[in-house]
């Protein structure tokens, strides 16, 4: 097929008249199967390597394999595409593609479109054999112009017809080519796109792909009138866009660590998919074990052999995982656990976002079991997070746990392309013979620190145990011996403690202080600061701070919070509110950060949190802030 874009006069006209904007917030939705989320990757990916900042959030239904044509069953993708660097989502859609009128009604009955959206609808329902169908289709669309929708209807099945067989499997490309006409995207890179995601398929599976691609291109140019322009510069650095999974996956390639075992979890499960096809090329293996104990129990015991093992799972896994968690604080052993936290309790929303598992992450387990909590807050940082968590995990001897989250596991984002240091690995496992008089346990009585005995050691033989024991690893049920150990382990968190430097404080000057001090961690980083930027802007004095050790929280943040009057917590868990007729300031149940930093220091911070299963949207924090800064006196 020739490659060369042909532009014919109402291409040329339609260019001519593009309207420059700064971003663009687009949905494409359809039920499952129909291809939305590829479209929309795709689209993420031309505008990224255009020089756009992009960040991509997948719609995903309840069930797994919804019924069609359903109000809950919407599958797609959220694409923000901006001029500058894009941290999250952002508020309401602007423009949204639907395969059918029912996907439709969901987001717009969930307040997900801006009002007077452009709505670019299927219109085959139109002349659907069941009567029924029809009318809904026509009483949706009468309804949507009526509430003040630009409604454009689009023959998407018809003009797919033309090209291939089977128009469900083509729809997505026609799609994408609509959109790249719409906001100027390059044709020549769309195409290098579509060869990419279909390249393990043969020439004519590229092809068919490209000619719907551009009969979608043409279309647009011929029948809408109207199309944008993002300006984009490119970067000077070589970028790699992925989502968090992705990132993760890399990050346990890069740190070194051999060995990935899990049990196939929502919405973890792409982690191990993804290292199932590269890590053996790298000497690394990814186990699927029988069930989530199972898998944890194999990395600990992998993690014992002479290096440390990665875990990932989710929140029912975390919580299955926590006995085997236990034995390898019990007896030091190196452990990284990757929760990537979806909505609960039990099975909860598996598909839908949530920041639920900090306090587990941190507490739970049977007896004192200290753990280091680190918590991702952007994709670049989910790979960064692994390597410093492996790190942690065999300098401390301790389990080190990776909270990462749903928004983050599908959010695709650009950012520079890691250059390998040799500082991220692992040491070669230590196989030198252990001084004479050493014990396995020989805690250090400042740091808590005890030298590691890797299997094989000469000299270094001793019975691990998951008992109380002593620095011989004897079991202890003398008081003071068992004593000891709780201290020792403890000791390890403050060592580590005393290396974290305080976080950075964005949106405040030479360290003014402020009105109000918001607080949050992992993925609502992005949100957070956007809306610091748009307060500030109106004039409030507002700043935040983003904790991505959670456990144990570094120096220096009770001198931040003594520069602002008020502090708040942003956050994606509950938190009881104020207005509920039972709720007062004496059963008032806090967000999770709230709640760890009140006891920690002793402030009154408030808190605000959603657990709706959707991204925090840095409006909907405006709206909280200026509220609050009402009700306390201090704005402006």
């Amino acid at each position: 097929m020739n490659d060369t874009l042909t532009l014919d006069p109402p291409v040329a006209k339609a260019r001519a008249a593009r309207i420059a904007i700064p971003e663009a917030i687009i949905e494409v939705i359809s039920d499952s199967g129909e291809g939305a989320q590829r479209c929309g990757q795709s689209l993420g990916a031309i505008a990224a390597r255009m020089g756009n900042g992009i960040w991509t959030t997948e719609i995903i239904p309840a069930e797994i394999q919804p019924p069609a044509r359903s109000v809950a069953g919407a599958s797609g993708i959220r694409i923000r595409i901006g001029s500058e660097r894009v941290t999250n989502g952002g508020d309401q859609t602007e423009l949204v593609v639907a395969f059918n009128e029912q996907v439709l009604i969901g987001r717009v009955s969930a307040g997900e479109l801006k009002p007077g959206a452009t709505i670019l609808l299927e219109s085959m329902w139109a002349s659907h054999r069941d009567p029924a169908v029809v009318a809904s289709y026509v009483e949706t669309v009468a309804a949507l112009r009526r509430d003040g929708f630009d409604v454009h209807e689009v023959p998407l099945e018809e003009r797919c017809k033309e090209l291939v067989a089977d128009p469900r499997k083509g729809k997505n490309m026609f799609v994408l080519g609509i959109l790249c006409h719409l906001y100027g995207l390059d044709p020549t890179l769309a195409r290098e796109q579509i060869a990419r995601i279909f390249g393990k398929k043969d020439a004519k599976v590229i092809a068919s792909n490209v000619a719907l691609y551009d009969a979608g291109a043409a279309w647009g140019a011929a029948h809408l009138d109207f199309s944008y322009r993002i300006p984009a510069q490119r970067s000077s650095q070589a970028q790699i866009v992925v989502n968090g999974n992705i990132a993760i996956a890399l990050g346990v390639i890069a740190s070194g660590m051999d060995i990935c075992a899990m049990y196939p979890i929502t919405p973890a499960t792409s982690v191990s998919h993804y290292l199932s096809e590269v890590f053996e090329k790298v000497g690394g293996m990814v186990h699927q074990a029988e069930d989530e104990i199972a898998a944890c129990a194999f990395a600990v015991g992998a993690s014992y052999a002479g290096k440390c093992a990665v875990t990932v799972t989710s929140g029912p896994g975390y919580s299955l995982k926590q006995e085997v968690i236990g034995l390898a604080v019990m007896a030091e052993i190196p452990l990284v656990v990757v929760n990537v936290q979806r909505g609960g309790p039990s099975t909860g929303q598996p598909t839908k976002v949530e920041q639920g598992d900090a306090l587990a992450a941190i507490f739970g387990s049977h007896g004192d079991a200290p753990k280091v909590v680190m918590a991702p807050c952007s994709i670049e940082d989910c790979f960064y997070s692994v390597i410093t968590a492996r790190k942690i995990a065999e300098t401390f001897g301790m389990v080190v746990v990776v909270l990462s989250d749903t928004s983050l596991s599908t959010a695709q984002q650009p950012f520079p392309r890691p250059s390998f240091n040799a500082e991220w690995l692992a040491p070669p496992v230590d196989q030198t013979p252990v001084p004479p008089g050493a014990k396995p346990y020989d805690w250090d009585p400042v740091t808590g620190l005890s030298r590691r005995f890797q299997p094989g050691r000469p000299g270094g033989m001793h019975t691990l145990t998951g008992l109380a024991h002593d620095r011989a690893s004897k079991v202890a049920y003398d008081p003071a011996i068992n004593e000891e150990g709780l201290r020792a382990r403890s000791l390890k968190l403050a060592a580590l403690q005393k290396t974290l430097k305080a976080p950075p404080v964005f949106g405040e000057e030479g360290g003014e202080g402020g009105d109000m001090l918001l607080i949050g961690w992992g993925s609502t980083m992005g949100a957070i600061e956007e809306a610091v930027t748009r307060l500030r802007g109106e004039g409030l004095r507002v700043a935040s701070m983003h904790l991505r050790f959670l456990q144990p929280m570094p120096s220096g943040i009770r001198e931040i919070l003594a520069r602002f009057k008020h502090a708040m917590t942003i956050e994606g868990n509950w938190s009881d509110k104020l207005e509920d007729e039972l709720i007062d300031e004496d059963n008032r149940r806090y967000s999770a950060l709230a709640m760890m930093l009140r006891s920690r220091f002793l402030v009154d911070i408030d808190c605000w949190s959603e657990a709706r299963g959707q991204p925090i949207k840095p409006s909907d924090i405006c709206r909280v802030v200026r509220a609050a800064l009402q009700r306390k006196g201090t704005a402006s």
